[in-house]
Formats: structure tokens, sequence, C-alpha cells
């Protein structure tokens, strides 16, 4: 019966990857064709005769040969030059544009400023295979402007990569927490909506478990929350407070690092990883409470409502020769 089942779910993967892969060819020819009428566009506004009447009239024609045809309104059509224009000889997105969706795409131009942005969303987008909703999510968060921001808070060097995943500051919006809440309100919170905490923190993130028990010296100490990183290959221990950061949650943090080492670590893994997540924190006295610690752990902190975009595109602008950080495929 085994054999039976292990061969059954065998061909279902093979439906399921031929799927995948005719859904990536059919939209790769759809992004292709829109490319391709925005070439058109482009090369005719150049002429005198182009204009309001021209689309309309071209629009007309693609309904009449194509009928029941969705997208080739006026909208649509400008739409398709913007997205050639947008990325016409730009070779680090070439390979990009095909990867994702064209709602994807609308999404991406019509809410980014720069050719950074777009580039870091499309990337973000492509690795992270975000639905409409999600990206529109993450983007509605200034997720790029924070994650430029909390870049230049590394943390220390033997986790210092391109592949650090944590931010300086995470949105938390979503949870339906009291006026006045408390530690295990906000865990609790973000078990209940553990979906849209993993969006937030990055789809690498596994959650393990809440109030991880950890026994030393025959006494059991809690982990509030534990997560494992696939790209890091690590356990993630997370503790959460209602307040402003105190230097002792570094030495907390310490010894449920070491814990998880000693017990819970497997060989093949990297050292574990700590995030003390606080409702605020001095960036000043953050970097005097982590100077002597030698464990791989940052400090962020949490919004219970959306940022102002505006307000993090200045403190990015403050900053001056910011690389661009580029997710691996």
């Amino acid at each position: 019966m085994n054999e039976i089942n292990e061969g059954f779910e065998h061909v279902a993967k093979i439906i399921t990857n031929a799927r995948n892969n005719a859904y990536r060819k059919v939209n790769e020819e759809l992004i292709l064709m829109y490319q391709r009428i925005g070439q058109f566009l482009s090369i005719r506004s150049k002429e005198a005769s182009y204009g309001d009447k021209y689309i309309d009239a071209l629009a007309a024609y693609v309904q009449e040969q194509f009928p029941g045809i969705k997208g080739f309104n006026r909208r649509g059509l400008y739409r398709m030059k913007q997205f050639f224009e947008l990325y016409d000889g730009n070779e680090n997105v070439s390979l990009l544009v095909t990867q994702l969706s064209w709602t994807n795409h609308l999404l991406i131009m019509s809410g980014c400023k720069s050719d950074e942005e777009r580039e870091f969303y499309m990337r973000l987008a492509i690795k992270e295979r975000y639905t409409k909703r999600q990206l529109e999510r993450q983007m509605d968060s200034g997720y790029y402007e924070r994650y430029m921001l909390s870049k230049e808070k590394l943390l220390p060097e033997k986790v210092n990569t391109e592949l650090n995943p944590f931010l300086d500051s995470y949105v938390i919006e979503f949870l339906d927490l009291p006026p006045k809440f408390n530690e295990k309100h906000l865990r609790k919170g973000l078990i209940e909506a553990m979906k849209k905490f993993i969006l937030e923190l990055g789809k690498d993130f596994t959650y393990v478990d809440e109030e991880y028990t950890i026994m030393v010296g025959g006494e059991d100490y809690h982990v509030d929350l534990l997560f494992y990183h696939r790209n890091l290959r690590c356990l993630v221990a997370m503790e959460l407070k209602t307040g402003k950061f105190k230097p002792e949650y570094v030495s907390k943090m310490d010894f449920y690092l070491e814990g998880l080492d000693r017990q819970v670590k497997k060989p093949d893994e990297n050292p574990s990883v700590g995030l003390i997540l606080c409702a605020s924190k001095n960036d000043e006295v953050v970097e005097y409470a982590m100077s002597r610690t030698m464990s791989p752990m940052m400090v962020s902190q949490y919004q219970l409502q959306l940022p102002d975009k505006e307000v993090l595109r200045k403190k990015l602008q403050e900053l001056s020769n910011i690389p661009l950080i580029v997710f691996d495929k």
C-alpha cells in the first residue's frame, strides 16, 4: 500500500510541476507581450500624430480584433508604455521582469520612486513569492526604507552578512491588542496572527514554539518565541518587551542563546541568534549594552500602526552612498 501511495504522490508531483511550469511560461509570454507593445508605443510617441486619439483608436482596434480582451483600454496601454520605458536598458532587471505577475508589476510601478526601490521589491517579491496582497502590505509598511535603514546597524561579525534578515523595526499593526497590553497579550497576539507576523519577519523564518523551555541547574527558563531560519540555518530566540529597551535584556538573551546552543542546536547548524523586540529603544544605550557581548544578537522595536512612508523616505535620503542589497535567487 505504501508503494502505491508513493507512486500516486510521484504522479501528483509531476502534474503539479507541469502546472507550475505552464503558468510561468504563460506569465512570461504575457509580460513580454506587454513589454513589446510598450516599446511600440514608446517609439510612436516620438511622432507628431501620437496622442490620446491615437491611443483611443488603438484600444478600439484591439477590442474589435480580440473581443473581450482585458487591459487594453487607454490606461492599460499607457501602463505598457511606462513599463517598457522604466526598465529599458536596465540590465539589473532584464532577467527579473518575466518572473513577476503583471499585477505585482503595476503595484511596483505605481508605488516606487526610484530604480533601486523598484529593483528591491522585484527581487523581494520573486524570492518570497508574494501575492498582490502580501506585496502591497510590505510596500505600505515602508519595508524598503526600513530594510535599508536597518542595514546601518548590523549584527556581530559571525552573522554579519548580506543575508542578514533582521530589521531595525517591525510593524505589527495587524494585532487586535487591548489599549493596555502586557507581554503575554503581545505573545498570544503574535501567535494567533503568525501568518502575518512571518510575512513581516520574512518567509525563511519557521515557527518552532512559544515559551520554549530550557532547563539549567534544575530550573526551567522560557524563551518567549523560538524560530528557525532556513537561510542562516540557525535557531532564532525572540524576547518580547512592552516597554523601552533595558541593558539587562542582553545578559538574559546571552543566557538563552548559550542554553539553545548547548541543548538544542544540531552539530551542522550555526550558532543561535537572538532578537529582542521592544516597544522603543535608545540606540546609544543599545550600543553600550551590546559592546562586549559575543553573541549574535539584535535589538529591534515594533510599531502598532503603519509608519509614515514619507518620514522613512526622508530618513533614508539623509544617508549617503547606500548600496543596493541584492537578494539571492
